[in-house]
Formats: C-alpha cells, structure tokens, sequence
C-alpha cells in the first residue's frame, strides 16, 4: 500500500542521573565522593533509505522512543548512553514539527540515501557527586538528574523523487504510456480515475542511460484547492525535473485542456511555471489513419499560436511516436541538471 502521510510523535531518550556515592576500602574509612555521572539518552535520528519507498510504517505506529541513559554508579562510573533509535524514511519526505498552537516547523528533508538527521537529541546525563567536591565541602552529597527530553509531534509528508512528472486529465493514457515505456504494471482501464495513487518507472535509454517517470493521478479543474484530492496528487510533482503534459486528441479543444492543466499546476506552486516541459497528443491511435495526420497538424498548429514548444504526437496501443518522445525527454532532463 502506498501511503505519503503520515503524523507520529517521537521523543528522545532521558538522560541517565548522576549518582551520589562515596569511597569505601579497607583502611580508608572517610574516602571521598565517587558518584558517577549519568548516560546521555538516546537521540530520535532519521535517515533516507532507497528500499522504502512508503510512509505505511509511520502510519500504523503512532509513537517512537529512543532509550534513555542509565544513571550513574559508585567507583566514578558513569551510565551507558541510551541507544539512538533510527527512523528509516524514503527519499522525498519532508519532516515538519506541529507546534502547540498549530503552526508547523521543517525540521528535515530526506533527498539521499544515507543521510541522515538529528530530529531529537537525547538529553544529557546528570553529574556524580564527585564533579562536586571542593576544599571546603569535601564530602558533597548531592547529584544533579538527566535532562528530561519532550514528545514532539511530527508531520510526514512524501513527495516523490522523479526526473519527469505525467501530467493529464483523468483518463489520458498516462498509465498506459508508463507501462509501455517502462516495467511499472500500473492499473488501467478506460474510465477516469483509474489511478488512485502515484507511481513510478524506470525508462531505459541506452545501456547506463535512463530516466525515471512518475504517473500522477489525473488532475481535474479545481485540484490546486484540492478537489479531487488535487493536494493529495499535486505535491508529487513539486521535486520532477520536468513535465509531461499529455493531452488526449480526442478532446473537445485540446489547448483550452492543456492551459487548464498548466493553470493549476501554477496556482498550486508558482514554480511550476519555471520547469521544463513537453506536450504530447496521446491515443492518436483512435483516429482513423487517413484523416489522422490532417488532425495533428490542426491541433499542433492551433498550439504553435501559443507556445513555441513542438508538440508530440503519440500512441501508446499503437507504438507511435514514442521512442523520439523519450530522447526529447531525456536531452530536456540533461539540460536541466
């Protein structure tokens, strides 16, 4: 199950208290103090991992606490630290602190693997008796505690990682290019919002050459307010390189389609207006071949009035057009870096 949010608490481990203790040994009846110091608890750590690839362990289990330090002992001892506890997240999550009166804090953002981030430190190990010894008291009988560590609330949120983001109305054959040009098995069917949550594939190049495609589930007019859960959808394209518009041709004015998807790729994050994209005519397939080309050309040059983008024309069922689509996206991808 693909699940991208996800809020938990996490709370880091107590620091150990120091101890009050003092030397006792055969023929040195008055010895001095000797109370240990306490062990640091353990820290709240996260860190990107490329083989999770969902927020579904973070869904399920609310609450994470790492170990608190043991406190100190006699002989100057000190106390094991706690044992760091390591959240192991997908690349693309964003970590936010919910604050007591609502507002939210970004605390990390996981985009490698192996990285890592201190979300919550363990507290520190409270002083032995024995840190506090002087000419004029030198039998001190008190210890300071370990610091006593918080619960944060925490707010999950996976956007994923892809070098180019689908972008269509429901039911214009971005599943079927996805599963035509890579091994992602995505649902398909011929009616609209057959795609319930995103999902990515590996498109091969050449040899060493490849790119990675994230289908989104269509869009609809609205969505930047969230309609249709547009928020839900919208926020995986935010980190794509750039963007595929696909425009099925059949539709009833296929420039109006691709203005109402720009637009609300625009009023949910205005940067989208600074990526790099493509458009392609999808199903051009369900034309009939000799009225086919005279469609295309309509359509390309009723866009060639707006846009100066060279339009793609494709067909996933039929094969066409689709291997000179993926090296315009790769040379665009390269461009971007």
């Amino acid at each position: 199950m693909f699940i991208d949010y996800a809020k938990i608490r996490v709370r880091a481990g107590n620091g150990g208290d120091g101890a009050v203790s003092f030397r006792r040994e055969k023929y040195i009846p008055k010895g001095g103090p000797d109370g240990g110091d306490g062990g640091r608890g353990g820290s709240i750590v996260v860190k990107g991992d490329p083989n999770v690839n969902t927020l579904l362990d973070y869904r399920y289990s609310k609450r994470f606490t790492a170990a608190n330090g043991l406190a100190g002992s006699g002989n100057r001892k000190s106390g094991h630290s706690g044992e760091d506890l390591v959240l192991r997240m997908p690349m693309g999550t964003e970590i936010f602190q919910i604050m007591d009166d609502g507002t939210k804090i970004k605390l990390a953002d996981v985009t490698d693997a192996e990285e890592t981030f201190v979300l919550a430190k363990g507290g520190r190990g409270g002083k032995g008796n024995s840190n506090f010894a002087t000419p004029t008291n030198q039998a001190p009988r008190h210890a300071t505690p370990g610091k006593r560590c918080n619960e944060l609330q925490l707010e999950l949120v996976l956007k994923l990682m892809a070098d180019v983001g689908l972008v269509g109305f429901p039911n214009a054959g971005k599943s079927t290019l996805l599963s035509v040009l890579s091994a992602a098995r995505p649902k398909i069917a011929d009616y609209e919002f057959t795609t319930l949550e995103p999902m990515l594939g590996v498109v091969k190049i050449q040899e060493y050459q490849h790119f990675v495609m994230a289908d989104i589930p269509g869009i609809i007019e609205g969505a930047h307010m969230g309609k249709g859960l547009g928020h839900q959808f919208l926020r995986h394209i935010q980190r794509t390189s750039i963007l595929l518009y696909l425009i099925d041709i059949n539709s009833e004015d296929p420039l109006e389609a691709y203005r109402t998807l720009k637009a609300e790729l625009y009023l949910y994050d205005n940067f989208m207006e600074k990526k790099p994209f493509t458009i392609a005519l999808s199903k051009i397939d369900t034309i009939p071949e000799e009225e086919r080309a005279a469609r295309i050309a309509e359509v390309s040059n009723i866009f060639a009035k707006t846009t100066d983008h060279q339009i793609q024309a494709i067909s996933s069922v039929g094969n066409i057009g689709l291997e000179p689509l993926k090296y315009t996206l790769y040379k665009q991808i390269k461009e971007s870096l």
